[in-house]
Parts: structure tokens; C-alpha cells; sequence
């Protein structure tokens, strides 16, 4: 894990969002470019590394952490201990979210409140990831990590 993947801004906020707040979000890589103006660092964690890198290389971004095999709340608590920013703020989707972010050390915002008070467009709720990629359920999460893994070999 590591912060600095790109050059840092010289904001006063370490951004880190979940990658369900990202894929929230209408045009990922304009919150991105507009939050790199505003933060020191800004990222995307998940449990899931591959689908992290995934989605920042299919929308354009450049991720400030390095994620391995480590889960969201190593990879959130590596972050904070490496942020020189004064505040750490992670947004996200879910209690659970809410809940990492606050045993973590983080200000945690809801990507609805964040993209509100930064001007970002949400995505529409009927074209969710679950909808786009065929739910939510076992078979489904099967499906994007086989669609993931051979995306890697074109």
C-alpha cells in the first residue's frame, strides 16, 4: 500500500472513495479530476483489487493507493497513517461503509451528501452496476469476475 501513485494536490483532504460510491457516480473521471483540485490525494479502496483497477482503467483515473491483497479497512488505516492532509474523509455507499470509516479514523460522507455539496452528478439509479451487470447475487458476482479476468487479456 502507498499514497503518491500521481502527484499530490495541496488540498487539506485525503478523498478515498468505495468503489460503489465511485460507480455511483455519472462521470467518474470528472468528480475525479474536479476532487484532484480540492484534495491531497484521492482514491478508490475495495476489497477487490483487480476490480479497483478495473474500473480506474476503464474510466481514466489514477488511483493515489496502491491496493494488493489487502482488504478496505488495512488499506483505509494504511492511508491514514501515511496522509499528511489534516482531515480524511472516505465516501461511500453502506452502513458498512459508514462503519469502516468510523473505526478507521475517517469523516465519513454518503456519495449522495458528497456529490451534493461538490456539484457531481449521480448516475441514474436504474442503471446501477447490479442492473448493468445483472444483480447483486452469487451467480451475478461470478459473472463480473470472470467479465473482469478475461477484460485483463484484451
Amino acid at each position: 500500500m502507498g499514497i503518491g501513485a500521481t502527484e499530490p494536490g495541496d488540498g487539506d483532504v485525503t478523498l478515498v472513495f468505495s468503489l460503489g460510491a465511485a460507480r455511483s457516480l455519472a462521470d467518474p473521471a470528472a468528480a475525479f479530476a474536479d476532487a484532484r483540485r480540492w484534495s491531497r490525494h484521492v482514491g478508490i479502496v475495495a476489497n477487490e483489487a483487480d476490480r479497483v483497477a478495473a474500473f480506474a482503467r476503464d474510466h481514466g483515473i489514477d488511483n493515489d493507493y496502491e491496493l494488493a491483497s489487502w482488504d478496505k479497512w488495512g488499506t483505509l488505516a494504511d492511508v491514514r497513517e501515511e496522509s499528511s492532509a489534516p482531515r480524511c474523509v472516505f465516501v461511500g455507499t453502506t452502513r458498512a461503509d459508514e462503519r469502516v470509516a468510523t473505526e478507521t479514523g475517517y469523516e465519513y460522507r454518503s456519495i449522495v451528501e458528497a456529490a451534493e455539496k461538490a456539484g457531481w452528478d449521480l448516475s441514474d439509479p436504474g442503471a446501477s452496476d447490479a442492473s448493468e451487470t445483472g444483480g447483486t447475487g452469487r451467480l451475478a458476482r461470478l459473472r463480473r469476475a470472470v467479465r473482469d479476468a478475461l477484460s485483463r487479456f484484451r
